[in-house]
């Protein structure tokens, strides 16, 4: 049985060459309460952050385990995987850029200790992201707000706090489509949130692209949520009953009035109610599509290789 450590911390690593050393240098030298070890879970990267990280296996005293991944499988599902490999009474999620400062760790792992609660998210005062990742983040807050049983007010942030429990039971979705706050939300309700800095990036922008934000939203929707199929038949009711509704009145006309032309009208008419028509049918198609890549066992995340130091 291995043995058990006061606190893990996981960062996914996407091209971080430049930075990730500057981070497990500062995570390295912080001072926790009953150890602590560090998880990177290196995501595809196509810089040299596998050889950056393999040189920082042996660099410091703490344990450092890093997960080299076969190939990009997405921040989610890379946490995932380094969520597999921890060994900490608390875990700690954050990112590979510095954003959230080190020291901010152990007010995060204090607070969460002696709380009580499963899970605690941090909030900024003052975002330093830029205006496209600050508008995805707001996005998808609004749409965990209404698709997600999420706690009125709370901000999704990577950078957060989770006891052993919660980390037992979300290692145990299998599926492909990881969503760390879904599974995390489908597990508990007892979460807090604690303010914490947030600083410029150092390097580059961000990773977070629009078809990336849009596999986030679509694994949100789909995979925590049928709600996207409530909505799809009630906006079927409401335009089948605004259809009857207005051959009722053409009917009307004919009968008592002139015959109504309103050729262009129609095709309106029709373009509407085919769009809908396609947009359910397209929402009930990915539905099936993942239950169908989920039930031929996709890989939720494929392990080149580990090392770790013990």
């Amino acid at each position: 049985m291995e043995e058990k450590t006061a606190l893990s911390i996981v960062i996914p690593v996407y091209n971080s060459a430049l930075t990730i050393t500057r981070l497990v240098e500062a995570l390295s030298g912080l001072s926790i309460e009953g150890g602590h070890e560090i998880v990177l879970v290196n995501d595809g990267s196509r810089d040299e952050s596998v050889a950056v990280c393999e040189k920082l296996i042996d660099k410091y005293d703490i344990p450092i385990t890093f997960i080299n991944l076969s190939r990009n499988f997405g921040e989610h599902n890379a946490v995932l995987a380094g969520l597999h490999h921890t060994r900490g009474m608390h875990v700690i999620t954050m990112d590979d850029d510095m954003q959230n400062p080190p020291s901010e760790v152990i007010k995060l792992f204090n607070y969460a200790r002696t709380s009580g609660k499963d899970v605690v998210y941090t909030f900024f005062q003052n975002k330093e992201h830029d205006s496209f990742r600050n508008l995805g983040s707001w996005l998808t807050n609004w749409a965990a707000d209404f698709l997600l049983d999420k706690p009125k007010g709370l901000y999704l942030s990577s950078f957060r706090c989770m006891n052993a429990f919660v980390v037992e039971q979300i290692c145990k979705y299998e599926g492909p489509f990881a969503y760390i706050d879904g599974l995390i939300l489908q597990v508990t309700q007892n979460i807090a949130t604690i303010e914490v800095e947030h600083l410029p990036r150092l390097i580059g922008s961000s990773n977070y692209t629009l078809p990336k934000l849009i596999h986030l939203w679509l694994n949100m929707f789909i995979n925590f949520s049928i709600k996207p199929l409530h909505i799809s038949t009630i906006l079927g009711i409401f335009l089948s009953a605004l259809g009857i509704l207005g051959a009722l009145e053409v009917a009307i006309e004919y009968l008592f009035w002139d015959s109504p032309q309103g050729y262009g009208t129609i095709i309106c008419a029709i373009l509407i109610f085919s769009g809908v028509q396609l947009f359910t049918l397209g929402l009930i198609g990915e539905y099936l599509g993942r239950l169908h890549l989920t039930s031929n066992k996709k890989p939720q995340y494929t392990i080149r290789s580990i090392l770790r130091k013990k």
